[in-house]
């Protein structure tokens, strides 16, 4: 195992800069950072390719089992001083587990499989947007209902940014997700005969008026400004969210919670 306790070593400072989308970009690597996220991305067989660790940073018992997970992967391994993980960690309170791991993006094939499942399956459709906060958590609720797929459509936000990585807590790693345009994702839509749903104030019916218990798209759009012009137009279902207060509209990852899980309750 290797050590490392210079800040100014090679790693340390390709670490820093994997916080940059053209480093990611360039080397289509990215981090993940805490034990929730990495155990899910191990679980979920995403290889590391480096796993740095601290171990006065520690939580609990369980980082044993975890590195040696890591390691049987293929992930090598690399211990660090406390000052060292403190200045590679993104996190307030950081855990003593870091990684480096390779960008992996699914594709539409990857979303078929769910098409000949006896469940009607569940989509969901992120057209650029620009928090990664809001899509971390955009990829919780797809989870958590157990949507079939996440595909960010136009993105403003990189997928493997640190902070949509972190606010995802791992389920980046649980679900097919892929990068692809407006255009592609609407014709793969309509050839499979999927439902599209979107969300406006201007609709008739509210969101719990609809079905849902079909072959579902859910879309949704920028925080600003909402889905475009060319989704509401493409729109199979129009729905609005009632809202009773003086604020006209919800956080988009607010709002796309609520719609899956209607749909999750009309499929119980």
């Amino acid at each position: 195992m290797k050590e490392i306790s210079s800040l100014q070593n090679p790693l340390v400072k390709f670490v820093l800069k994997l916080r940059q989308k053209q480093t990611r970009d360039e080397s289509a690597l990215f981090l993940i950072e805490g034990y929730r996220e990495i155990f899910r991305a191990l679980q979920s067989n995403w290889s590391l390719q480096t796993l740095f660790i601290c171990e006065e940073l520690f939580l609990g018992s369980n980082e044993p089992a975890l590195i040696k997970k890591a390691v049987q992967a293929g992930a090598s391994l690399i211990k660090c001083s406390r000052p060292v993980f403190a200045k590679i960690a993104y996190r307030d309170r950081p855990d003593g587990l870091l990684a480096i791991a390779p960008q992996k993006r699914a594709s539409f094939l990857d979303l078929e499989k769910s098409l000949n499942s006896p469940r009607a399956p569940l989509f969901v459709i992120a057209e650029a947007i620009e928090k990664p906060g809001n899509l971390g958590t955009i990829l919780r609720s797809s989870d958590a209902v157990g949507a079939d797929g996440l595909i960010v459509c136009d993105r403003c936000t990189d997928l493997f940014n640190p902070n949509v990585v972190r606010a995802s807590v791992g389920t980046l790693f649980t679900l097919p997700v892929l990068e692809e345009s407006s255009d592609a994702t609407l014709a793969w839509l309509k050839k499979h005969k999927v439902t599209i749903l979107a969300a406006t104030p201007h609709a008739c019916a509210t969101f719990t008026q609809v079905d849902l218990s079909g072959p579902v798209a859910i879309a949704v759009g920028t925080e600003q400004l909402g889905l475009s012009q060319k989704w509401m137009e493409q729109a199979t279902l129009q729905v609005r969210i009632p809202m009773h207060g003086v604020a006209d509209s919800l956080n988009v990852a607010m709002a796309t919670t609520l719609m899956l899980y209607e749909a999750l309750r009309q499929r119980s």
